[in-house]
């Protein structure tokens, strides 16, 4: 687990799509400091998030963006989804935000799914790996700006939408396959597949479903020691589950458990539910959930949460490794840490 500083991606420079923009529907920088709180509830917590820290919002006026991931190591940037934008976004201390790739999904596009991409991810060649929900496939973006189609199919039936992905140290990819990007989700005549799956994306290209228990599996991340895949279930207000799954030694999965329940956390008024998440080199599970982004311990214990005024979706580390990124509805924040950031490669 390495941190990455492949800078291939950004030497593409306004080539098949990706786009570096600054004057077109760009949102604002924002300079505001202590845009959330902290609820702490175990001294650890305060070892993790320093007392000093303040929550900051960095930039603001998206339509709801999702799947953070930081490209180039400690002067690089953040790479960001705007889901109904349709737009793939880049955010940097010294640059602020620029477009990176629009449109991800084509005007035109007759797959039956909307809005852009969700999560991204890097592979081992620090390559940027995106979940399309309006194109319903995984894809690879290439130096020359194209996209290879990874998986858009299983038992030949195209996929719902792909939610997020993470990479196992094999090369084997785990990624979720709720049907948010379709509309009417489960009744969506476009809906080709009976489940809402958990699948693995096998070097060779291989989709194998491994678990279709899970009513809107979403949020994934791995254990430091790659034992252990965590799947939240965003299914509010039926299931605010973080489930885990222990990975057998042929990359299945056995019994899920519920890890942490969410929904205790909620009051009558919706505030978030368990959604994107990340892992730091501890182990700690940080989550979206009620009320912003909620820390776990590996035994499940809520140590706190960084509380936001808006709901919020993802979370994705950056800068020195020690920096959570958070992507929150209309706006990205960012939290510094005393914690390290697990960093799938």
């Amino acid at each position: 687990m390495l941190w990455l500083s492949n800078l291939t991606i950004f030497c593409v420079s306004m080539m098949a799509g990706v786009v570096v923009a600054s004057t077109v529907e760009k949102p604002l920088q924002s300079q505001a400091a202590s845009a959330g709180t902290f609820l702490r509830l175990d001294p650890t917590f305060n070892e993790i998030v320093p007392m000093d820290t303040v929550v900051e919002k960095v930039a603001e006026g998206f339509k709801f963006i999702e799947g953070p991931v930081w490209m180039g190591g400690p002067q690089g940037r953040l790479l960001f989804s705007d889901i109904p934008a349709n737009t793939v976004y880049s955010w940097s201390d010294t640059e602020g935000v620029g477009v990176f790739l629009r449109p991800v999904t084509a005007v035109n596009s007759d797959t039956g799914g909307t809005g852009g991409s969700n999560g991204l991810a890097l592979d081992a060649q620090g390559r940027l790996i995106l979940c399309e929900h309006g194109n319903r496939r995984v894809s690879m973006l290439e130096t020359d700006g194209s996209r290879t189609t990874l998986a858009d199919r299983f038992n030949n039936r195209r996929l719902n939408s792909p939610n997020d992905i993470i990479f196992h140290s094999s090369g084997t990819a785990f990624f979720t396959d709720p049907p948010y990007g379709l509309n009417g989700q489960d009744k969506s005549p476009a809906k080709e597949q009976a489940h809402n799956g958990i699948y693995r994306l096998d070097v060779d290209g291989t989709v194998t479903l491994l678990s279709a228990a899970q009513t809107r599996p979403n949020g994934i991340g791995l254990s430091p020691d790659e034992n252990t895949l965590y799947v939240a279930n965003s299914d509010w207000p039926f299931s605010t589950h973080l489930m885990s799954y222990p990975i057998l030694d042929d990359l299945t999965l056995g019994d899920a458990t519920v890890f942490f329940d969410a929904k205790g956390l909620s009051d009558l008024a919706y505030s978030g539910t368990t959604d994107g998440l990340t892992l730091d080199q501890s182990g700690n599970i940080y989550a979206s959930g009620p009320g912003g982004v909620i820390i776990l311990n590996k035994k499940g214990q809520h140590l706190g949460t960084i509380k936001l005024n808006e709901v919020a979706a993802n979370v994705g580390w950056g800068d020195d490794g020690k920096t959570l990124y958070i992507t929150a509805s209309t706006s990205l924040y960012r939290v510094k840490l005393n914690a390290y950031g697990l960093v799938y490669r």
